[in-house]
């Protein structure tokens, strides 16, 4: 059975109660998490003639970001010692969350992917796409779809 799961999470609610799901999960079969969130790159937005908008420097956007990343984890790490799981957290900057998803999983030796999804459908979720899609899509690992 699974050992070692990579649980990515970004706070939302939807997210939360996976974690929750994923938790309950890993206790009943014996397995580890990985919680991992995807910190967004800096935005570097020009205009004109190059001059950067974004009024905020890029070390204090990289602090925001782990303060972020601080901020999801603390619930996860809560939810696993309540319920008596392994848990270490991993995070990376990317602004292609399931490419760094797939990653974090290879690197950290998970076995299984353990993510929401927002169950959107028709021209939405077509036009949109969803990062589970491309999860499932690409990865190599197993993923389980809580939805």
């Amino acid at each position: 059975m699974f050992k070692h799961i990579l649980l990515p999470t970004d706070g939302t609610e939807l997210s939360n109660k996976t974690v929750r799901h994923a938790v309950c999960f890993a206790r009943e079969t014996g397995a580890r998490i990985t919680a991992f969130f995807a910190k967004p790159e800096y935005p570097v937005t020009y205009f004109g003639e190059g001059a950067l908008i974004d009024p905020t420097s890029p070390e204090k956007f990289a602090e925001m970001a782990d303060q972020q990343a601080k901020e999801v984890f603390a619930f996860v790490l809560r939810e696993c010692r309540e319920a008596g799981v392994e848990c270490h957290t991993a995070s990376a900057n990317s602004d292609i969350p399931y490419e760094a998803i797939i990653n974090a999983a290879n690197q950290n030796g998970c076995d299984l992917i353990f993510m929401a999804s927002h169950g959107r459908r028709g021209i939405s979720g077509l036009l949109l796409g969803s990062e589970t899609n491309k999860v499932l899509t690409h990865s190599q690992i197993p993923v389980l779809v809580y939805r």
